[in-house]
């Protein structure tokens, strides 16, 4: 076969060959060998769905997002701006060929499935639906999954597929990049039956994904006032800068600082309320804030930091603002993926203090108040979450595990809570 990433050469029975690698599959899952015809891309796969600890015999993905968190999600994601393109192109020739057109995230989370309504019905028994998880750390080897693990069009037919469940499928697929960035957003999927082997159906997808990087890069808003800038600043003590050229600028910590606190504040601030957001130290003079502005402006360059008032003159990104804009519109699933911890941790800069604080109060809230066990785990294993004791008894109340009553019950008595609440007493 030339191509490795197309499932089946033409010419070849579909029959026979889903025969062979249903053998193949059978004794990779028995003895962790694998044998002809299974292609390197899906040996691969097989293997580091294995090492995620996948089961063979599950029978439906989990599902991730559901109603407000999944609209939310959607209606703020890049791909978003391409649908009308993905149904043009593909709607027509999934609905009559009785097949689906799915399209996902980075994480590998469905975002829309559309096409035959009798075929929609029959992969919803395996929550091949809107939310779900079909990464391969979820679902094993499948088309979407597999694309965004390796940045790869590729195609999975039959016995390829790690889960059974699956393997009546065919399904190719081809991921999706900012034309600017060149970062990755997601994959273009073709879902259906035996029919779909044929590698036109890899061309087609490749071809769909291609023309929705030329639409995104036409569709991209003109600069007006330079290039936009992208913050990280969850879970690290030093900001992250990210320019539109790709460039990565790591900031000291005095600098994130004044960048939260200047992303916070388009109209700009004085100096005199720098000084009063920044420093706890009152006889810190307005000349060593001057300073440490000279200095980013260097770092940022003339045509990014304004004076009179201190502002920037370019739009800036954070994933500070993507969380709180998340669960203000109550995408709490959401917000709670994009959190990769407390806001600047080392900083003792008043305002970053509050900030931070008031933004983990807010999403612990919400987490509580879902009561999703999923989501509460997740930040109590986390190690900012560890010693959280309001989680820890909510996540008691959804999942009353062993280990989760044991930790419970050393944090009461660490932090002298006293008598554990009824609903997890033993």
């Amino acid at each position: 076969m030339t191509d490795p990433w197309i499932a089946l050469e033409a010419g070849a029975d579909p029959s026979e060959r889903a025969r062979a690698l249903h053998r193949a599959h059978e004794r990779f899952t028995a003895a962790g060998t694998v044998a002809r015809p299974v292609r390197p891309v899906v040996a691969a796969s097989w293997r580091r769905s294995a090492g995620a600890q996948v089961s063979p015999d599950d029978t439906s993905a989990p599902v991730e997002l559901a109603d407000g968190d999944l609209g939310a999600y959607r209606a703020e994601h890049p791909l978003a701006r391409v649908m009308p393109l993905f149904r043009e192109l593909m709607g027509t020739f999934a609905a009559d060929g009785r097949h689906l057109l799915a399209v996902c995230d980075t994480q590998g989370r469905l975002l829309w499935v559309e096409g035959h309504p009798a075929t929609r019905r029959r992969a919803g028994r395996m929550n091949f639906v809107p939310g779900a998880r079909w990464a391969e750390t979820a679902m094993g080897t499948n088309a979407p999954g597999t694309a965004v693990a390796v940045d790869r069009p590729v195609q999975v037919f039959a016995a390829e597929h790690f889960i059974r469940t699956v393997q009546p499928w065919t399904c190719a697929a081809a991921p999706v990049h900012d034309p600017r960035t060149g970062r990755l957003l997601g994959a273009v999927d073709i879902t259906g039956g035996d029919g779909l082997a044929h590698p036109h159906s890899l061309a087609f997808v490749q071809a769909v994904a291609r023309a929705a990087e030329s639409q995104l890069a036409l569709l991209e808003p003109p600069r007006q006032d330079g290039p936009a800038l992208r913050l990280s600043v969850l879970g690290r003590d030093e900001a992250l800068l990210l320019t539109a050229a790709g460039h990565k600028l790591r900031l000291g910590r005095r600098h994130s600082e004044l960048l939260v606190l200047l992303t916070r504040h388009p109209e700009g601030l004085t100096g005199d309320e720098l000084l009063c957001l920044l420093y706890e130290d009152e006889s810190v003079t307005p000349v060593t804030l001057r300073a440490e502005l000279t200095r980013l402006r260097r770092v940022l360059g003339p045509d990014v930091l304004r004076s009179r008032p201190y502002r920037l003159a370019v739009p800036v990104e954070s994933d500070l603002s993507t969380v709180e804009r998340r669960l203000a519109s109550g995408a709490v699933t959401a917000a709670a993926s994009a959190y990769r911890g407390p806001l600047l941790p080392a900083s003792a800069a008043p305002a970053v203090s509050r900030i931070r604080h008031r933004l983990a109060d807010e999403l612990r809230a919400a987490l509580v108040a879902r009561g999703d066990p999923d989501l509460l785990a997740d930040w109590a294993y986390a190690p900012w979450g560890e010693d959280d004791l309001e989680v820890w008894r909510a996540l008691a109340e959804a999942r009353p595990t062993a280990p989760v009553l044991a930790r419970l019950r050393a944090l009461d008595q660490e932090l002298g809570a006293g008598a554990a609440p009824a609903p997890y007493a033993t």
